[in-house]
């Protein structure tokens, strides 16, 4: 590739998959989800091409991709990025543009859309060097990844120094947690037995198999009645046995003080953690759940950027920091979260699941392992056993782990005859979901037709 190569265009899909049909992903707050991904290429001129996306679930992915397409400007005709000094200035031209951020600021569509644009240069660049996004990031220099980071509204918290500080100490040992990695993985949980929508068959069925596949944790979708959550947790807890972690999400379905009464009812049965208790945005709320019953806290898939992050650290609000790939402005800024989270000794276990989000994710965790925390204690990565086979190079699960991803990039490039198939609306698995309309009756005798 020459080193003048540019990005030439910006491709943009609506890509949906029917999940509700079989209530795959049904939780208290979401009951019907269809998995779905604006899912963005960048050309180059050289011909390689750069991949990103955002996950939503269904209703909405229109205004997602529309999102993407306007930020075409600030990249195409832009130098293909190859270095820390290239990602740091198009993460810092999509965020800070000064009309475009009134629309968060720094929160809410744009801002994810930003993120699915500077993940796909991470995949261009990445792919460029021959290495995987998590080798790509554990290569660089401390100087170089706190380069990378947008310090505005952090330093209370962690300073660049401070940064480069727990850098420089995790250098050492970088190469052996690099060849620990590729032989033993990255532990997962799976949350594929806990859908709210499946019956007590179906997540006894699930959860045995979890454990039978080398799982040591899985999670139940809870909230909607606590009678039936009391159920589920004791058949699930029955199935695995008492070794085997449940962890549990609320999906944003409580106030602070239900919460509190029924995370204390579901406490015999030794839930892990309490996930996304109240609402995403409450700091003081997660707080007070933290402090009024027994179980650890987590939160972090719907929080919209690194400021909220920093205050949930600040407040000792959450027990474990759930990142999410492809919420806050991608990499750059997940890169400050996992710095902060290393600061304040929280432990980091990512959110995933999706459309892709498990592709995505994995390569944030396995770096923070290698080159920032140093550790995998009480962590791991979500993993869901849904739609990867549309990925070119999905994720590999043995054994309850995640093996390291050796394909460069990011791992994030999708089938094209999945992406034409699931083309929302016109694609033909969803042309065959439309209800057919009946032929028009012909009028009664005397009555004439009238143009609508």
């Amino acid at each position: 590739m020459a080193v003048t190569d540019i990005v030439t265009a910006l491709e943009v899909h609506d890509v949906r998959f029917p999940t509700s049909e079989r209530l795959d992903g049904s939780d208290a707050m979401h009951p019907d989800p269809d998995y779905s991904a604006a899912y963005l290429v960048l050309h180059t001129e050289s011909g390689p091409r750069g991949h990103g996306l955002c996950f939503t679930i269904g209703r909405g992915n229109e205004v997602m991709a529309a999102a993407i397409r306007s930020l075409a400007p600030y990249v195409v005709g832009r130098r293909v990025p190859a270095t820390a000094a290239d990602l740091a200035a198009l993460h810092h031209d999509l965020v800070h543009d000064s009309q475009l951020r009134w629309l968060g600021p720094e929160k809410g569509v744009m801002q994810m859309a930003a993120g699915a644009v500077i993940n796909a240069g991470w995949d261009l660049a990445a792919g460029r060097a021959g290495l995987p996004v998590w080798e790509f990031l554990a290569r660089m220099t401390p100087e170089e990844l706190v380069s990378l980071v947008d310090f505005r509204y952090l330093t209370d918290a962690l300073t660049p120094d401070e940064a480069l500080a727990l850098l420089r100490a995790a250098e050492p040992g970088r190469a052996a947690r690099t060849a620990r990695l590729r032989a033993e993985g990255y532990p997962a949980y799976t949350t594929s037995p806990g859908w709210l929508g499946y019956d007590d068959g179906t997540l006894v069925r699930l959860a045995r198999q979890a454990v039978a596949d080398g799982f040591g944790q899985i999670k139940l979708k809870v909230g909607a009645d606590l009678a039936d959550d009391t159920r589920r947790m004791r058949l699930a807890r029955d199935a695995v046995g008492p070794g085997v972690r449940i962890a549990v999400d609320a999906n944003q379905r409580w106030d602070v003080a239900e919460a509190v009464r029924w995370m204390t009812a579901l406490a015999p049965y030794a839930p892990h953690w309490i996930e996304e208790p109240t609402s995403p945005d409450d700091v003081l709320g997660h707080a007070a759940v933290r402090s009024g019953q027994p179980v650890k806290v987590a939160t972090g898939e719907h929080i919209a950027n690194r400021v909220v992050f920093k205050q949930l650290l600040q407040s000792g609000a959450v027990d474990f920091v759930q990142i999410d790939a492809a919420r806050v402005a991608g990499v750059n800024e997940n890169l400050a979260i996992l710095l902060l989270a290393a600061k304040y000794g929280v432990p980091v276990c990512p959110h995933a699941g999706g459309v892709g989000l498990c592709e995505l994710v994995q390569h944030l965790a396995m770096f923070d392992y290698v080159a920032v925390s140093g550790s995998r204690e009480d962590r791991v990565i979500e993993y869901v056993d849904h739609l990867h086979e549309h990925f070119t190079d999905p994720v590999v699960v043995e054994r309850g782990r995640y093996r390291a991803p050796a394909a460069p990039g990011f791992s994030a490039r999708m089938k094209p005859g999945s992406v034409a198939a699931h083309r929302f609306p016109d694609g033909p698995v969803w042309r065959a979901r439309r209800p057919h309309p009946h032929p028009p009756s012909p009028p009664h005798q005397g009555e004439q037709e009238v143009p609508v």
